[in-house]
């Protein structure tokens, strides 16, 4: 053991209580980042889930018809009318290779063809407004996992099947086994068989969700082998926004991200990692203030010892390194036990409640990157708090310090 490290533990044994203070407060100070990080981080991903577990990262599809210019007969311009023209379903043109375009985008990881319409769901005197989806429920489930959210039949469509929103089928009185009637605003119809129901968490998705084969949606719609809508997943769902501008440049269409549609979410996501951040710098400047002050106490109540060290040789540098080792271990000490304090907080909040689902309701997410971030950041704090303290203590004059003493 070198001389730094035996005066520095020695310095540390000696004021048991000073360390023992010091030591509870860096780790109420880390367990309080590692809780709060991690109940925060849950809470975002229970929400992005809940949230975002229902749609794609990002939906490209053909642009909207721009409007057109009438001439109502007058002599000036002013004299002509402007006609927005009704949107209609439209297909990608060679969705196949724009398909093939997207995947090799950097940051994503799925891409799935989809048909989007709205309908009229037909049973006997019910009528009910809806949105048709066209899709292969197993290609799609790269998109949105559809499993956890069956309630009643099966995933499996074929020919003229379809899967309804548990509200719906409600509302409709329908059960897996009955027919349901779809009519589009062109007035094709067909009736499909209901071959199972599904629950999406969301009440609006649960009365409008209806799902059809593929190519039963392209017949429906009249978009024979097209798609009206390309869904995309990334691997980061913060930079969906920036993939998606890349996709709109690459294609030519439109590509609309989950941050633009759900800009509010977004706020309030960055709000709660804003306010995270605050917290912790708040935690971080107390935790480097009683580092400090203790460690400028012990510089004066050891000014004697540190004197007579000087007078007998010890250089200044190894002043300095001693108390900078005191604030570093202090720091690394105090962040283990803060590392389990906040591990044990936050197992203890997930089993306290949980909601009806089963899911808890504080969702807790601790990962062994937090552990080390909230480590590493309180011995930083313990070894920079240790700095001024470290500084007054090596440029002490020997002759006056002995003296004093």
């Amino acid at each position: 053991m070198t001389f730094e490290w035996f005066v520095a533990l020695r310095f540390l044994r000696e004021g048991r209580t000073q360390t023992a203070l010091i030591l509870t407060g860096v780790c109420v100070g880390v367990g309080t980042i590692v809780f709060l990080s991690a109940l925060i981080n849950g809470l975002q991903d229970n929400i992005i889930a809940r949230t975002l577990g229902n749609q794609a990262h990002i939906v490209v599809r053909p642009p909207e018809e721009m409007p057109r210019v009438i001439d109502s007969g007058g002599t000036t311009l002013l004299d002509a009318r402007v006609i927005r023209p009704p949107q209609r379903i439209r297909p990608i043109q060679q969705w196949q290779q724009v398909a093939a375009t997207i995947r090799r985008a950097a940051g994503v990881t799925a891409v799935v063809p989809t048909v989007n319409g709205p309908a009229f769901a037909l049973r006997g005197n019910g009528t009910k407004a809806v949105a048709v989806r066209g899709l292969d429920p197993a290609e799609y489930s790269a998109i949105v996992d559809l499993g956890p959210k069956l309630v009643a039949g099966t995933l499996e469509l074929t020919g003229f099947q379809a899967i309804v929103g548990a509200d719906l089928a409600r509302s409709l009185g329908i059960v897996v086994g009955d027919k349901i009637r779809l009519l589009v605003g062109s007035g094709t119809t067909a009736i499909y068989t209901v071959v199972g129901t599904i629950d999406l968490g969301i009440k609006d998705l649960n009365e409008r969700w209806v799902l059809i084969p593929l190519r039963a949606a392209q017949t429906l719609f009249g978009l024979e082998g097209g798609v009206s809508t390309l869904e995309v997943k990334v691997d980061r769902i913060f930079e969906a926004e920036p993939v998606a501008a890349v996709l709109a440049q690459q294609t030519g269409l439109d590509a609309e991200s989950w941050m633009k549609t759900n800009s509010q979410l977004l706020v309030g996501l960055r709000s709660q990692s804003s306010s995270s951040i605050m917290i912790q710098t708040f935690v971080i400047l107390a935790v480097a203030l009683g580092i400090a002050s203790v460690l400028a106490v012990s510089v004066v109540q050891k000014a004697r010892e540190i004197g007579i060290m000087m007078a007998f040789g010890t250089a200044r540098a190894k002043v300095l390194r001693i108390f900078l080792i005191q604030g570093g271990l202090v720091g690394l000490i105090g962040s283990v036990g803060g590392v389990a304090m906040g591990l044990g907080l936050g197992i203890f909040f997930e089993n306290l409640a949980t909601n009806p689902d089963g899911s808890p309701t504080f969702p807790v997410v601790l990962r062994y990157g937090l552990y080390a971030r909230a480590a590493g950041i309180a011995t930083a704090t313990g070894l920079l708090a240790a700095v001024l303290p470290a500084r007054r203590a090596s440029r002490l004059d020997p002759a006056v310090t002995i003296r004093n003493g």
